[in-house]
């Protein structure tokens, strides 16, 4: 059906929770076989659609360098990539509170996906919780993310932060945090 909808507009195509180069290869051979059945039945569609994948494991984030080559575009899922990163079930009230965007570990994940994304000059954008809260608006642009998936009613806020600070003043902010341990220290200095 997606396919079929590339006859009519804009579509891209994303695979989720992809966590090795296999699975990303295997998810292609799929689109492909059924490429290959619509050109058979004579059904239109865009086989140049842009196919990207989910950064939303550890493993993903970890193997960045090499999915650079396979996709057309990335995003990264922060909620299942905290929650995988850290081994925390974020529905989990008694582990709840462990679940911390914040967490260096997670932060050095997804600046290692927005490099790598630059390197191979593929667009790159976030989607979960963390990319809407206002709280790291400027570390992510400091970071180097560009392309926010933000939920409506976050969007002035979001937008506002973007509207008044400085790419320099960002990446300083990136800066400092990425030196630090503990996502106790990041959230503290996110707040000033």
């Amino acid at each position: 059906a997606a396919l079929r909808a590339t006859a009519f507009g804009n579509i891209h195509i994303m695979f989720p929770l992809v966590c090795t180069l296999l699975e990303l290869r295997q998810a292609k051979m799929v689109l492909a076989d059924v490429m290959e059945d619509l050109q058979e039945h004579h059904v239109p569609f865009n086989r140049d659609v842009p196919v990207g994948m989910m950064v939303e494991t550890p493993a993903a984030a970890m193997m960045i360098d090499r999915f650079v080559e396979e996709v057309d575009f990335l995003s990264i899922g922060t909620n299942d990539l905290v929650q995988y990163t850290l081994a925390v079930d974020r529905s989990n009230k008694d582990v709840v509170g462990l679940y911390n965007p914040a967490d260096p570990s997670v932060l050095r994940l997804i600046a290692m996906s927005i490099q790598a994304a630059d390197r191979k000059q593929l667009p790159i954008s976030m989607c979960g919780q963390m990319s809407g809260s206002p709280l790291y608006t400027m570390l992510l642009l400091g970071m180097g993310l560009r392309r926010f998936s933000v939920t409506p009613s976050a969007i002035p806020e979001v937008k506002n932060i973007c509207r008044s600070v400085t790419l320099e003043d960002c990446k300083a902010v990136a800066e400092r945090v990425m030196a630090m341990e503990n996502a106790r220290d990041v959230r503290n200095y996110l707040k000033e």
